[in-house]
């Protein structure tokens, strides 16, 4: 493949996932997408459902053939709901595919524990294995030259990345750590339900999923790998009346006491060359508006002296760097191009 265009088919074209990964890959300047494609959709053109690809993605809907797909194909994304990928991966796989998956499929390495949270059948274990998680400031070593990188969480992403370097460093005690998470409703993807209705969700802000988030499991592996020791944390989440974009705020107890610009010094060093995380000055914090459309993650800190507690502020856009954004990140990391090409794009404002 070498000076030629990587070749990438998207399966789950139709859903905001996959129109997001189609919006970022037609700029990308070493890919060609070569097949658009949907279960429910095949033979239709993409514009049907999305007229503002009109003239920019020409080519109808293929249907879902692995054999086909290999055809065209040196990648696919696959932007699938849990319980699709597991069983449509290893097809993939099998006709000589790599597969960057942003289904939640091959984020949990234990199978029983998967099946606990996703209510579905677990991947077989030699996939859960081979899988690399592609929290991509974190793992992005392990991603290179991989052929399946299972793409995390949305809220999995925000969170994490807000915790792991205080959490290395030894800054925070793991057993104290509370988890307040909000999310636009894009988050809650393309499908009717009363949960996008906007009569529900408009002039309205609501938790759901409390204690019971399929993305607990995700963060509690990756922070006990991080710890070396289980963590367990609590975490909540809330729809926002909003399309777009992911706040997490973090508590946790400080072992010792630590001031807002010994955190912010901590951060930059351990996010140090990693572009798409941008840390803010001591006392100030991210909105969401100030990622929106963009794979960046911004993180801001306030210590409360008087309880002895950090408070950190992550956000992110869920489509992008919660979804297709890391997906071409991890992309780039696997073909060993610049994490950013393709990606390096400002954030929508206002």
């Amino acid at each position: 493949m070498s000076g030629e265009k990587v070749k990438v088919a998207i399966v789950g074209s139709t859903g905001y996932g996959g129109v997001e990964l189609i919006r970022f890959l037609l700029g990308h300047p070493n890919v060609e997408i070569v097949s658009v494609i949907s279960a429910s959709s095949a033979g239709v053109p993409i514009t049907d459902g999305f007229p503002h690809l009109s003239e920019i993605v020409t080519q109808n809907l293929d249907g879902v053939n692995p054999d086909e797909i290999a055809e065209k194909a040196d990648v696919v994304f696959t932007a699938t709901p849990s319980g699709v990928s597991s069983k449509l991966v290893p097809q993939l796989l099998e006709v000589g595919l790599k597969v960057i998956d942003l289904s939640g499929d091959f984020r949990i390495k234990d199978g029983a524990t998967y099946e606990a949270w996703y209510k579905h059948e677990a991947p077989e274990s030699k996939l859960l294995e081979q899988a690399v998680y592609g929290l991509s400031e974190i793992y992005g070593d392990d991603v290179r030259g991989k052929d399946l990188i299972s793409n995390p969480g949305c809220y999995s992403t925000a969170t994490l990345l807000g915790l792991i370097p205080a959490l290395s460093a030894g800054w925070i005690d793991p057993s104290s750590i509370i988890i307040d998470a909000k999310s636009g409703v894009s988050g809650a993807g393309r499908g009717t339900s009363l949960t996008s209705h906007y009569a529900e969700i408009n002039e309205n802000f609501k938790a759901y999923k409390v204690n019971k988030h399929q993305h607990i499991p995700e963060i509690e592996q990756v922070l006990s790998n991080i710890n070396g020791e289980p963590v367990i944390v609590t975490f909540t989440t809330h729809l926002v009346p909003m399309t777009r974009g992911i706040m997490s705020t973090m508590y946790a107890g400080m072992k010792e006491a630590h001031t807002e610009e010994e955190f912010v010094e901590l951060y930059r060093q351990y996010y140090e060359g990693r572009s798409f995380v941008r840390v803010r000055e001591a006392g100030k914090w991210p909105a969401t508006k100030e990622v929106f459309c963009s794979n960046y993650c911004d993180i801001g800190f306030a210590v409360d002296e008087r309880t002895g507690r950090v408070t950190i502020i992550s956000v992110i856009d869920n489509v992008v760097k919660g979804a297709a954004g890391q997906a071409i990140q991890n992309l780039n990391l696997m073909m060993g191009w610049d994490e950013t090409t393709g990606l390096k794009l400002s954030p929508v404002y206002p």
